[in-house]
């Protein structure tokens, strides 16, 4: 598969504003960005590339927010070179090593992962990943039924099975997230997942534990009352991919109504991870 490179040069390059351009950009097919002096770079699947989409994006941004690209065309034999020269090892919190398979062990740290990304996301370097995973290591997972939803990588998945959960169903909706999860387990000898391909429709009908979900905030809205149907009395639901302020809001209102009380949340760079407790009976 092909891969479109885009090199989007930004003005002015302010955090906040780069960083809702790339949520919107996940919503229309990106799936992989790396930042650059001069804005950042995304990649999307030649396939999937919209150029209608993309244009209608560009016109509804802050005419203050100057947004110019370069485009090419990146073959598929050419992304592990790309990424080998960019990813860099990991660690969360002392406790977790985040690395790569061309990396070199780091026997030190109580957990260590191995991530062969491809063109999935979720590396541990994006502040939404790295806040989950921050979240899971506080959280007891022993022996829990744990639902990873929009799994990426796997390597929400895979930490919680390395801190004792009893079995995690990884779902996705891109083939290439969910072939890239299933090698993932392989390479972190993981035998208690699970990865599905779709959406909320793929959810087994089960009583999950904890739910996982980080996504971004349109789809957690769309998905939530999913999520309450899928999770036990006095189950953890963990939510990221959404900023602090009114994305935040929106989700602690629209949970409630669904039975969760919110607990608690994390916050790196205006990026947020929420926890909330499902106190509904389900029906």
């Amino acid at each position: 598969m092909n891969y479109l490179e885009f090199n989007f040069i930004c003005k002015p390059a302010n955090d906040w504003q780069q960083d809702l351009f790339i949520n919107e950009l996940a919503t229309i097919g990106f799936d992989t960005f790396e930042s650059t002096d001069t804005g950042f770079k995304a990649y999307v699947p030649e396939v999937n590339f919209n150029p209608v989409e993309l244009e209608t994006l560009l016109l509804s941004l802050d005419p203050e927010f100057d947004v110019h690209y370069e485009m090419s065309s990146i073959e598929h034999q050419n992304w592990n070179e790309l990424w080998e020269s960019n990813f860099q090892p990991i660690v969360i919190q002392d406790q977790v090593y985040v690395r790569a398979t061309f990396h070199e062990a780091a026997s030190q740290f109580p957990y260590e992962i191995v991530i062969d990304p491809k063109m999935a996301f979720g590396t541990g370097h994006h502040q939404t990943t790295s806040l989950m995973m921050e979240c899971l290591l506080e959280t007891e997972l022993k022996d829990m039924l744990v639902l990873d939803m929009g799994c990426g990588t796997g390597i929400l998945s895979i930490l919680a099975s390395k801190l004792l959960a009893a079995e995690v169903v990884s779902i996705d909706n891109d083939p290439v997230c969910v072939e890239s999860t299933r090698e993932n387990m392989q390479l972190n000898k993981v035998e208690n997942m699970y990865a599905l391909e779709g959406s909320f429709q793929a959810i087994p009908d089960s009583d999950f534990d904890i739910i996982l979900a980080n996504i971004n905030r349109n789809i957690l809205l769309e998905q939530l009352e999913h999520y309450a149907r899928a999770i036990t009395q006095g189950g953890i639901l963990l939510l990221s991919g959404f900023y602090d302020g009114e994305d935040l809001d929106m989700l602690k209102a629209a949970a409630e109504k669904l039975g969760f009380s919110f607990a608690s949340y994390k916050e790196k760079e205006n990026w947020v991870a929420a926890k909330f407790i499902f106190e509904k009976v389900n029906d």
